[in-house]
């Protein structure tokens, strides 16, 4: 048995030292006034006590289904010392996928957004009997978190006794095969990450952190370096540019995390221009590419205060980053760089045979090191094929320039990335296909100047059948109802047929040139 004299402190710890380091500094924000580091604690013990009383403890399964609050945070602290393995639900997600999610993570306990979620709840229970339900609120589907909360008086945060390959999250992201894949991450992983974002990433003093994106996407990664450092969290419900701009100029933010298609729509909406955002130092940027255009102008704008990372659900986050004096307007290619990688981590260019690939020349980008999952739950097919050769295999293709620096040029893989969303066009293909009217059907992304990349189907009709609005609106509808509003298509092309391969596939390589052969790279 592996020794604990040289184990570092993990998450759990993180939490429970950081919430005890800064007393009466302020951490969240809320409607109602700021919670101290001190009353943060407090709440986060009797969270703690309110999910020991409905069973669940450490090593239980816990889904989280929110829109942004304060609540979700507080609950991820209170999961993290009670070593609760969490899997966070897409706010947009239909109820299909989350009832896979639930079903193959073998979730215990759904809490859950009372006011936005009560339904989709309700659902979840029906179709999981024993599923335990923990609202924030009161609804009369689930018990009140809340109010349950309440019933205990705080009591000194002990971490769990967790080790660095326990399991931590099952965090889900989209399958070719038409299932979703659950990403097995231990805490090694979410350690490793904190330490690296720590180490690397541009976090301003003070920091106090405006959480635009949703909570259960890339945000909550922030949840460790932020509490060490001993920020604060404004957290917004939704995100739009006015309400940005007054959470701004109001409370003087000088960090936030954004997906390109945000900083788009600050860009095209009038306050661009007058906003007092003098107080905003570090703008953390990823998810998916960035026009260089764009990025340049709000540099040019706002100052160096961008800051790139790369990874993905399998590596989060933090395998690549461009720094804010990388962001060089002298040499406006490098803003279509992904940065230079990590030195925590091993990060290669191999070909097909898991061989570098010569200097200068693409290949895929793959990567090794603490950060990576340990697979993918129940799919040992899967698995073996993404970390083949004992690398991680991203799916992305890579080139080197002369100075370092990491430019992606293609996917290998086929998923459309919108506004910072994963879509897999399989399974958007298979919703389009049972609809009576479609004979075959494509489904790629394609460059769009807002979202970087446009999810777009080609549909080949059945016979007698002909092309109309309606149809594009219910192809479309159906879409939103099965997988919800994301992962529809924006437009709809109808064609006589498709390309095959000489095997007969569709070949769906040559659809996306058509697309993509006035752009400099396969990616947007």
């Amino acid at each position: 048995m592996a020794s604990v004299l040289h184990e570092q402190p993990l998450l759990p710890h993180l939490v429970v030292s950081s919430l005890e380091a800064h007393h009466d500094a302020p951490c969240i924000h809320t409607s109602s006034g700021v919670l101290s580091y001190a009353e943060v604690r407090a709440r986060t013990s009797q969270f703690v006590q309110a999910q020991r009383s409905v069973g669940v403890s450490a090593g239980s399964r816990l889904a989280i289904l929110s829109k942004n609050r304060p609540e979700v945070l507080l609950n991820a602290m209170a999961s993290l010392v009670n070593g609760v393995i969490l899997t966070p639900l897409h706010p947009m997600g239909s109820l299909s996928d989350h009832s896979y999610a639930v079903g193959d993570a073998e979730i215990t306990c759904l809490v859950y957004d009372a006011e936005h979620f009560s339904e989709r709840a309700a659902e979840l229970k029906a179709e999981h009997p024993s599923l335990t339900l923990l609202g924030f609120g009161p609804d009369g589907v689930g018990d009140d978190y809340l109010a349950l909360a309440d019933r205990y008086e705080p009591a000194p945060l002990v971490a769990a006794d967790v080790h660095l390959e326990d399991l931590c999250t099952v965090v889900y992201t989209g399958g070719t095969t038409g299932r979703p894949k659950g990403v097995l991450m231990t805490h090694r992983v979410w350690q490793s990450m904190t330490w690296i974002q720590m180490a690397e990433w541009e976090f301003p003093t003070p920091l106090r952190i405006a959480v635009a994106t949703p909570l259960s996407h890339a945000a909550l990664s922030l949840l460790a370096p932020v509490l060490t450092a001993g920020g604060a969290f404004y957290v917004m419900e939704a995100f739009g540019p006015d309400a940005f701009f007054d959470l701004v100029e109001e409370h003087r933010i000088t960090c936030t995390l954004l997906v390109p298609v945000m900083l788009y729509a600050l860009q095209g909406h009038p306050r661009y221009h007058t906003a007092d955002m003098s107080s905003m130092e570090t703008i953390f940027y990823g998810a998916s590419p960035m026009s260089p255009a764009k990025l340049a102008a709000a540099i040019e704008h706002w100052g160096p205060i961008f800051f790139q990372f790369f990874g993905q659900t399998e590596a989060p986050m933090v395998l690549t980053h461009l720094k804010k004096h990388e962001h060089d307007l002298s040499k406006p290619e490098r803003l279509a760089s992904c940065g230079r990688p990590v030195p925590w981590m091993h990060v290669a260019l191999l070909d097909a045979d898991n061989q570098p690939v010569a200097p200068g020349e693409s290949g895929e980008i793959c990567v090794r090191g603490p950060l990576v999952m340990n697979g993918y739950k129940d799919l040992p097919a899967e698995t073996e094929q993404a970390l083949s050769g004992n690398w991680l295999h991203t799916g992305d293709v890579g080139r080197y320039d002369d100075e370092g620096f990491l430019y992606i040029v293609d996917r290998t893989k086929d998923m459309v990335i919108t506004g910072g969303f994963n879509v897999f066009p399989r399974e958007v293909e298979d919703v389009i296909s049972s609809h009576p009217a479609v004979s075959m059907v494509m489904v790629i992304g394609v460059p769009d100047p807002k979202w970087g990349e446009a999810v777009k189907a080609l549909v080949v009709l059945e016979r007698g059948v002909e092309p109309s609005d309606e149809l594009t609106h219910q192809l479309q509808q159906l879409v939103k109802d099965e997988k919800g509003s994301q992962q529809a298509p924006k437009s709809i092309d109808y064609v006589d047929s498709l390309p095959l391969t000489p095997v007969g596939k569709p070949d769906k390589k040559a659809v996306r040139a058509l697309y993509w052969n006035s752009t400099e790279r396969a990616v947007s």
